[in-house]
């Protein structure tokens, strides 16, 4: 039997249904278990990863710590691959290889536009200044970019947002796992209230509804690296509350500019215009996804004959 013969009973995710995860009492607890044993897992590789590519004080970053994050995140999707083998009895199809580069590469233009947009708004309305551009080195925000886009769309879109949906559901897997998104950023410098809810919902609501949509998380994980790289090197903006040290071009909340309206010490991506441009295309997305079917997950017989037969 071909795949093609089984996909019009294969409506829906597949988020797991087999060993931890299999049907019956109390897998909603199981899921958020093993999510939560996933969730400090990553976390802690991302922190390494992070570490990883930082440049000393005072120094700029070197491609032997690019090499070092792009190996890291390698294996943490690797290790990631094995876990859900071993404990759901499946190769994870949310890191299907045969997709990638492509959909990378429109994660990559998306996010790198979305953020942009955000910027010529902000300047448009004359609440921003900048100047430029500078010679400068990209490689550190290469590094954020890359390790940003990986580990936060493996930990808060393929465990978060996946087992809550096990447990739980779409709809409420999306809002707690934006929110989760969006409270864990009170931890960065200069962050707000509506900072955080700026990232839950243009950002968290944003990168799940790609992962919705397609099943897999290469757009997610483009947009994602895109959009902090474009933000903090291309514009030289804040990134998350954090400012860069090396930019191509520098982007300033002009002088008395409104925090609410600006984003203010945070950056742009708790501004207005972020939380218009953001929002909009989660509601796009997320509309094509529930079309597709993909706001439910996938019955048990269905994932059952993907893994005999896919």
């Amino acid at each position: 039997m071909s795949r093609t013969e089984v996909s019009p009973t294969a409506a829906g995710l597949d988020v797991g249904s087999r060993r931890v995860l299999h049907p019956g009492p109390l897998r909603w607890l199981r899921a958020l278990g093993w999510g939560g044993v996933l969730f400090v897992v990553f976390m802690v590789f991302y922190a390494v990863a992070s570490r990883a590519g930082e440049p000393a004080q005072g120094e700029s970053a070197t491609p032997l710590s690019l090499v070092l994050v792009a190996v890291l995140s390698a294996v943490g999707l690797g290790l990631y691959a094995v876990a859900v083998k071993l404990a759901e009895g499946r190769w994870p199809g949310e890191l299907d290889l045969k997709l990638a580069a492509p959909e990378l590469v429109i994660g990559v233009v998306v996010g790198a536009a979305m953020l942009s947009a955000v910027v010529v708004a902000l300047l448009a309305f004359g609440l921003y200044d900048i100047s430029g551009p500078r010679a400068s080195s990209p490689l550190a925000m290469i590094n954020v970019g890359l390790a940003s886009g990986v580990f936060e769309e493996l930990i808060f879109r393929a465990i978060v947002l996946r087992l809550l949906m096990r447990a739980f559901g779409a709809w409420p897997a999306l809002g707690l796992s934006a929110a989760l998104f969006g409270a864990l950023h009170l931890a960065n410098p200069n962050a707000t209230p509506v900072a955080a809810i700026a990232i839950a919902v243009e950002a968290g609501l944003m990168l799940a509804s790609f992962y919705l949509l397609t099943g897999r998380l290469w757009v997610s994980i483009g947009a994602h690296a895109a959009w902090n790289f474009t933000q903090g090197w291309i514009w030289g903006a804040r990134v998350s509350g954090i400012p860069v040290q090396e930019s191509f071009y520098r982007s300033t909340p002009k002088a008395g500019a409104p925090d609410w309206l600006s984003g203010g010490t945070f950056g742009p991506e708790a501004s207005v215009p972020a939380m218009v441009i953001g929002t909009g295309v989660a509601v796009a997305v997320l509309y094509q996804a529930w079309k597709k079917g993909n706001l439910k997950t996938r019955s048990e017989s269905a994932s059952l004959v993907d893994d005999v037969f896919g």
